[in-house]
């Protein structure tokens, strides 16, 4: 490189260095140059600003979908409680409801709930839930009413849910709990306000779950050693047509 060439290369790092000194002085406000420290006094810790509320964040969107209208959350907002909450309007008697069932139902649930092949019963098996083959229906299991009507409404009929008007939905309920014999009386009247009313046979038998408390006793670090039989554990059976049961010597080494 040429001397001339260096020379300047140095005149314009000079001329670059002294502008940004210029530039930054003139940052400072006028008349707040920096005072020396008086000798013997230290400055006192400056006190934390309160930190600034954040401000809401701004909605973002990305250009998929909208926000629901009520009228649309509203069809799928039709749960029904045991309560009665969430009832739809409308009434209806089994009279009414067993043509209604023949027609919209029995192809698959048969003509008096007991079934079409392989679909499930709805009548029956009352007194069967301690035998060795329980027959768990709406009558014999089911601890609410409301789980009926809810399940009718919202998926039934098989490939037409939801089509069911309140009076139809009310006539079809309240013929399958006529088949049960939860309703003795094919005139008489179940609606949004008479339907909570309604009790099946093994509500009772039905509890929340308690296992913090009566399983309690169980949950503990070490298990209970007491009252063990004496003597080493012995093999009693064996899965052989699977050979999960390991032999000794041969099982797989544990590190």
């Amino acid at each position: 490189m040429s001397r001339s060439r260096e020379i300047a290369i140095l005149l314009a790092a000079a001329v670059i260095g002294g502008a940004s000194f210029a530039a930054a002085q003139s940052a400072k406000p006028a008349g707040k140059e920096p005072q020396a420290k008086p000798a013997g006094k230290e400055t006192p810790a400056k006190t934390a600003a309160a930190p600034a509320v954040a401000a809401a964040p701004a909605k973002v969107h990305y250009g998929i979908g909208r926000e629901a209208k009520p009228e649309e959350i509203a069809g799928w907002d039709i749960d029904v409680r045991p309560d009665g909450q969430g009832l739809p309007p409308g009434k209806g008697t089994a009279r009414k409801g067993e043509e209604l069932f023949v027609t919209q139902c029995a192809a698959c649930h048969g003509e008096f709930g007991e079934s079409a092949g392989r679909w499930p019963v709805l009548a029956g098996g009352a007194g069967s839930l301690a035998s060795h083959d329980p027959v768990k229906t709406i009558g014999s299991y089911w601890p609410y009413a409301s789980t009926v009507i809810d399940y009718v409404r919202r998926a039934m009929p098989f490939g037409n849910a939801q089509s069911l008007e309140g009076d139809d939905l009310y006539s079809i309920v309240a013929y399958v709990l006529y088949l049960n014999d939860v309703i003795t009386d094919q005139d008489q009247e179940l609606s949004d306000k008479s339907f909570p009313t309604v009790k099946l046979a093994n509500e009772a038998n039905f509890f929340d779950d308690d296992r913090e408390v009566s399983e309690k006793a169980f949950w503990k670090k070490d298990p209970c050693m007491t009252n063990c039989v004496a003597g080493a554990p012995k093999i009693l059976g064996r899965a052989r047509a699977i050979d999960v049961t390991p032999e000794d010597g041969k099982g797989p080494r544990v590190e």
